[in-house]
């Protein structure tokens, strides 16, 4: 059979394009303090420009962000974003319910209280599904077992939201210690309870990862920022055989990959069996972040 074509993708890793060059050097300003080398401070529009070649996610002035990538997902058969809780975002949800739900992104971890404060504020105001970190992107850096993460997972743990957290080698050119994957393993363990879905690919750590998550139920990997021919082999390995429940599809979009590409070439590649493809489009994403209930979704 290979990759379906009637099914409704679920993808947690939807974004919405800049209107500007501009706009976008301005998103991603809050890595700036990493920076030190002369081609990601002078050069590079997005700090891993280096690894995602002709990204789509600057549109020509007067395109409608938001329309623009409500029709994306219509061609391509994504029934429901997850998207992060900005005004555009918010906008969004408003004008296309049922299309998109929304995820908390933690901007800074060395805050505690603040940002548990705002995890709370984003699941009130909001409702959110989830929370995002990304440790190497935090100035100053916090790893994934850092102490000042811990208040942050009891958090997700008593509001029932998994964190999606980025772990392996880092793309923009920062030091990558605050995601080694090993680190996974104790937090792991402190909490049984915390569902922690894996991005950007865990290299060159995947085939720990495909252990750990072996080891722990709540842990899980998703494909964000892989284009699918660059699926790591394990991790494909792994999703076929005792793996099925816990890889789950991600897209970069517009961040790093078009729609496009990641379906067209999923197609091509066609990495997984038949009984696997439910799964890792839709079924493990509704389960990890409840959208049979918040949505009515059927994996």
């Amino acid at each position: 059979m290979g990759f379906p074509d009637n099914i409704g993708i679920i993808d947690p890793g939807v974004g919405f394009p800049y209107t500007s060059v501009e706009e976008k050097k301005a998103a991603y300003q809050f890595m700036r303090p990493l920076y030190k080398d002369a081609e990601t401070i002078d050069s590079m529009e997005f700090p891993a420009e280096y690894m995602f070649k002709n990204a789509p996610d600057v549109v020509a002035e007067g395109t409608d962000p938001i329309e623009w990538t409500i029709a994306e997902m219509d061609k391509w058969n994504v029934q429901v974003g997850v998207i992060g809780t900005g005004e555009q975002s918010v906008e969004a949800v408003r004008r296309h319910p049922g299309r998109f739900v929304q995820s908390h992104g933690l901007e800074n971890t060395n805050h505690v209280m603040e940002t548990v404060e705002s995890i709370r504020r984003a699941k009130d105001e909001h409702d959110i599904v989830s929370v995002g970190c990304f440790p190497c992107g935090i100035f100053p850096q916090v790893a994934i077992d850092d102490p000042k993460m811990y208040p942050v997972y009891a958090t997700c743990v008593e509001l029932d939201l998994p964190i999606f957290i980025n772990a392996g080698i880092v793309g923009p050119r920062m030091p990558s210690w605050p995601q080694e994957v090993w680190r996974l393993d104790q937090v792991c363990y402190d909490f049984p309870e915390l569902t922690i879905v894996t991005r950007h690919g865990c290299e060159p750590w995947e085939k720990l990862a495909m252990k750990l998550m072996l080891k722990w139920p709540g842990l899980h990997y998703c494909t964000s920022a892989f284009a699918p021919k660059h699926y790591p082999e394990e991790i494909v390995k792994f999703a076929n055989t005792r793996g099925a429940d816990k890889v789950m599809f991600t897209g970069y979009f517009p961040a790093g990959l078009s729609m496009e590409r990641q379906f067209t070439e999923i197609a091509e590649y066609n990495p997984f069996k038949d009984e696997v493809w439910p799964k890792f489009l839709r079924g493990n994403a509704i389960r990890i972040l409840k959208l049979d209930e918040k949505l009515g979704l059927q994996p």
